[in-house]
């Protein structure tokens, strides 16, 4: 569809926006894809049930199975303008992009020797993924248990088994926590994070 002849007020409104602008507007559809939002200044959209559009990724900082663990329909929400999609003459939209991102947070309090009582989450070739606490996820390499890259998912781990660990890096721009098992295999320094 040509939007700029056929739809000139909606491709108007869509190349008025500025990104960083401050959209609000109401949860017109959720879908497995991502979140449709009713602009309250925008006009309607002759196909999508608004002319926002919330992609999965720019739901939540956090981890969630489906969208409607974070939004519902009919809900009023505040979103950062991130550009406009030109084939689908929509807003592209981020709901995190307002909140403060918990893993800055998670950084700025974590130093490296620092001691967690974590739980084993996922065993598999590379290593563990241990989950922290406050959904903070961090991974012991292969290496770091056996001294070797393994050929198979580390042995002696299950998941659910509660295991000291020591943070070794909290690498803010892959928003990744690198872990290692402990010197001393004594937990009683450890702490969950706040």
């Amino acid at each position: 569809m040509d939007w700029q002849s056929e739809r000139p007020e909606l491709w108007a409104y869509l190349e008025s926006l500025h990104r960083g602008d401050i959209l609000s507007g109401t949860v017109a559809a959720i879908e497995p894809f991502g979140v449709f939002v009713a602009l309250d200044d925008g006009p309607d959209h002759p196909i999508r049930p608004g002319v926002g559009f919330l992609g999965i990724p720019e739901l939540s900082w956090r981890c969630f199975d489906d969208p409607i663990d974070v939004l519902q329909v009919g809900k009023r929400v505040a979103c950062e303008f991130l550009g406009f999609d030109t084939y689908d003459a929509e807003a592209r939209l981020s709901l995190k992009a307002l909140e403060p991102d918990p893993f800055e947070a998670f950084a700025d309090r974590t130093v490296g020797g620092q001691e967690f009582c974590g739980t084993v989450e996922k065993v598999v070739p590379i290593g563990i993924f241990v989950d922290l606490g406050d959904g903070f996820v961090g991974l012991v390499p292969s290496r770091e248990i056996d001294g070797r890259p393994a050929a198979g998912p580390a042995e002696g781990f299950e998941v659910g088994d509660e295991i000291a660990v020591v943070v070794r890096e909290a690498d803010l721009p892959g928003r990744r926590v690198f872990l290692s098992r402990p010197e001393s295999g004594q937990n009683a320094g450890s702490v969950l994070p706040t």
